[in-house]
Order: structure tokens, then sequence, then C-alpha cells
């Protein structure tokens, strides 16, 4: 193969989003490479960028195994891995009732915790004023995203089925950013949350994650 690697993934060192593409392309072990984004300089605006991706965000993948078929969003990319990718279904839900519930978790993150967990870092971060009111509105969503997520999770071990699946693996970045910046250290999340602190830690925890997750916060720290 020309390229070496078998898919180019479009990220970003910091942003969630990408990362969780890459959770899962290891996971499947399947062969990329990391191009990240330089937003200081609006890398991911650029005419080169926009045409893989006219949103002008990350994540954008090149599958270099199919004719290099360029995809962006994120859940959408996950969707696309596992379905061509994982035909035992090792990281993805098998009947069709499972796959339902897949896609709702994976529509809940993309709909829910994504743009309330982002939106709090905007308003703390980025922002010009400081907006107390917007960032009260998005710390008690953060709350009651992981509210839902613990009454589900403490009746069962994984959002779909008896297997971790990409609707897991999808909740990976943001819960990271949650627990260090939006709840914030201090944040007795263990005792708060105890089945998502559980799940969590059960999928960071495993080898081709971490490896992933030590990454990022090496390349944060540059």
């Amino acid at each position: 193969m020309s390229h070496g690697k078998q898919f180019t993934l479009y990220t970003h060192a910091g942003g969630p989003n990408g990362w969780k593409v890459a959770y899962v392309l290891s996971e499947l072990g399947l062969t990329y490479e990391s191009i990240y984004l330089d937003f200081g300089t609006k890398e991911q605006k650029s005419p080169e960028f926009l045409k893989l991706n006219p949103n002008g965000r990350i994540p954008a993948i090149i599958d270099h195994l199919n004719n290099d078929f360029v995809l962006w969003e994120s859940n959408a990319i996950l969707l696309y891995l596992v379905e061509r990718y994982d035909k035992a279904h090792k990281f993805s839900a098998a009947t069709d009732v499972e796959k339902a519930i897949q896609n709702q978790w994976l529509f809940f993150q993309a709909s829910g915790q994504g743009p309330y967990f982002g939106q709090w870092a905007w308003f703390s971060f980025y922002h010009a004023e400081k907006v107390p009111s917007a960032l009260e509105r998005y710390y008690k969503e953060t709350e009651r995203v992981f509210g839902v997520l613990n009454d589900v999770l403490s009746k069962q071990e994984w959002l779909v089925g008896d297997k971790m699946t990409i609707a897991d693996i999808s909740f990976i970045p943001w819960n990271n950013g949650a627990f260090s910046f939006i709840l914030g250290p201090d944040y007795p999340v263990a005792e708060s949350f105890p089945a998502v602190y559980k799940w969590h830690n059960a999928m960071v925890s495993r080898p081709a994650i971490k490896s992933l997750v030590d990454a990022r916060e090496a390349l944060r720290k540059q």
C-alpha cells in the first residue's frame, strides 16, 4: 500500500472527538496516521481541509483500504468503521434491536454529552466575556448527563448488550474533560456517579485505549 497506513486521521491534539476515532481504530487493529491540525492558524478552515470536510471541523478520515474514501462526523466514522471492519462484532452490536440501542446512545452522545460539555468549555475558556448563567447551565447539564448514564449503568455493565461497543467508547474523551475541567479534580465522581466511574475506568484501563489517553495528555503538555 502506497500510503503505508490504512487510514489517515485528521484530528487535534486536545479536541475530544478525534480521539474516539483513534480509540476504535486502535481496538480494531487498524493502522493510521494522525495529522494534528493547528486550530491557532485555523488549519481546519483551510481550503485544503474544507475539500475533505466542508464543515471545517475535526475529525475526518481517509480510508485508503476503500479507494481513499473520505468521511467526517465522529460517530458516523465509528459506525462506518465497525460496519466495514468489525464483522465479528467485537465492538459493535450484532442484532437489529441492539443496533438500534447502539445508535440511540451514539445520538445521545452527539446531541447531549458533546454539545453540553463543549459549551461549558467554550464559555469557560474562549468566550469574550464571562456569562455565569451559561456556566451554571452547562455545569448542571454535565451532572444531568452523568445522572442519566449512571442510572442505566447501575443496572448493566455496558450500554449495549454484554460488551463494550462504540456506543460506550464514544463517551470517553468528553468524560475525561468533564472529570478534569467541568466538574474538577475535587468533585466526588466515584461517590456521586459510581456506575459511571466504574464504566469509564474499565474502558480507559484497556491497553489500546490507555496508550492513547496517555499520548493525548503528553501532547496537551507540549
